[in-house]
C-alpha cells in the first residue's frame, strides 16, 4: 500500500512586464519579473483517483497573475507575492496554502545629458532581487527576500591566515589577496498576520532592499577582512541592526579565487608576493561559505 505524502502543484516562470505611466509628470517607469506558483490543499484526489475536479488549472493561475498585476502594484515584490497568495487561499475553498516566488529583473533608469531619462532604462548588472513567500490560510504571511547573482572584487584589503594545519594542509597563509564572490543574501521577515498586514509595511520591504544591498557593499569594501567568514557576519550583523522586522539574515559566499602566476623562470620576472599584478581566475573548485544569523533570544536553562 501506498500513500501521497507530498503534493504542491503551479505555474512556473510566468514572465511579467509592468509599465506606470506617469502622465503628469511624463514620466514612465517599468519593472521585469519572472513569477512561479505553487498550490497546496485538498488536493490528494486528482492524484491517486484522477479527479481533475480540485485542481486549479496552471493556465488559470497565469491568468490571474496577469489580471492581479494590472489591478495591483507589482512592487515591492514582497507585498505582490503576497497579494497573489491572499486571493488563492481566499478565491479556492480547498486551496490552504500558496508558495509565491517572485524574481525581480533589473532595469535602471537612464542617465542623458546628466538628466534621468523619461522612459528609456538600461540594465546595468546581473543582479536581481528575489522573493519567496507563503500564505497559509490560518497561520499568515512569511516572507523571506534576498540579493543574488551580485559579483563584487576588491583587489586587496582580505587575508587569510592562522587556519588550522595537518598533514593534509597544504595552502600558504597570506596576508594580501584578492577577494571576490557572488552574494546571495537573504533576510526572512517576522510571520505577517495577513495581506492588510503586509500592505502596512509595504514601504520597509524596499527600504530594507537598499539597506541590505548598501551593507554588503560597504562592509564588503571597507572590512579588513580576515576571511570571508568573519566579514559575513559583520554583514548580517548591521542588516538585523537596520531593519527591526527581520529575524534572520543568511549568506551564501563563494570564494572566486584568482591565483598568482610564477613568472620567475622566465628571466627572473617578479610576480609573486608584493610583486604579482599577473593572475589567473579560477573556475573550479572554490570555497563555499554560508551561514545564517538570528536576533538573540535568553538562554535556555540547564
Amino acid at each position: 500500500m501506498s500513500q501521497l505524502s507530498y503534493a504542491r502543484y503551479g505555474k512556473d516562470n510566468i514572465r511579467l512586464f509592468k509599465v506606470e505611466k506617469d502622465e503628469k509628470a511624463g514620466t514612465q517607469t517599468v519593472v521585469e519579473s519572472t513569477v512561479c506558483i505553487l498550490l497546496e490543499g485538498d488536493i490528494e484526489t486528482s492524484y491517486t483517483e484522477a479527479d481533475n475536479s480540485v485542481i486549479v488549472a496552471t493556465d488559470t493561475q497565469k491568468q490571474t497573475c496577469y489580471i492581479l498585476a494590472k489591478q495591483n502594484p507589482i512592487t515591492p515584490p514582497e507585498l505582490f507575492a503576497s497579494v497573489i497568495g491572499d486571493h488563492f487561499i481566499k478565491t479556492y475553498p480547498h486551496i490552504h496554502a500558496a508558495h509565491v516566488k517572485i524574481i525581480q529583473h533589473k532595469w535602471t533608469r537612464m542617465a542623458i545629458d546628466g538628466k534621468p531619462h523619461p522612459h528609456s532604462f538600461l540594465r546595468d548588472g546581473e543582479d536581481i532581487r528575489v522573493v519567496e513567500s507563503v500564505t497559509r490560510e490560518n497561520v499568515g504571511v512569511s516572507i523571506r527576500s534576498k540579493i543574488e547573482k551580485l559579483l563584487v572584487l576588491k583587489s586587496t584589503g582580505s587575508a587569510f591566515y592562522g587556519f588550522h594545519r595537518d598533514e593534509y594542509t597544504q595552502l600558504q597563509e597570506t596576508w594580501d589577496r584578492i577577494l571576490s564572490t557572488e552574494v546571495e543574501a537573504g533576510w526572512a521577515w517576522k510571520t505577517f498576520s495577513g495581506l492588510d498586514e503586509v500592505k502596512s509595511v509595504a514601504p520597509k520591504f524596499d527600504e530594507a532592499f537598499n539597506a541590505a544591498k548598501e551593507i554588503t557593499l560597504k562592509t564588503f569594501a571597507l572590512d579588513n577582512s580576515a576571511s570571508v567568514q568573519a566579514t559575513m557576519y559583520k554583514m548580517s550583523d548591521q542588516i538585523l541592526a537596520a531593519v527591526p522586522l527581520v529575524e534572520a539574515v543568511d549568506y551564501s559566499l563563494p570564494n572566486k579565487h584568482y591565483f598568482e602566476i610564477d613568472l620567475s623562470w622566465h628571466k627572473g620576472l617578479k610576480n609573486t608576493g608584493k610583486d604579482a599584478t599577473v593572475y589567473a581566475p579560477q573556475s573550479n573548485p572554490n570555497g563555499l561559505i554560508q551561514c545564517t544569523v538570528t536576533r538573540k533570544g535568553p538562554k535556555s536553562k540547564l
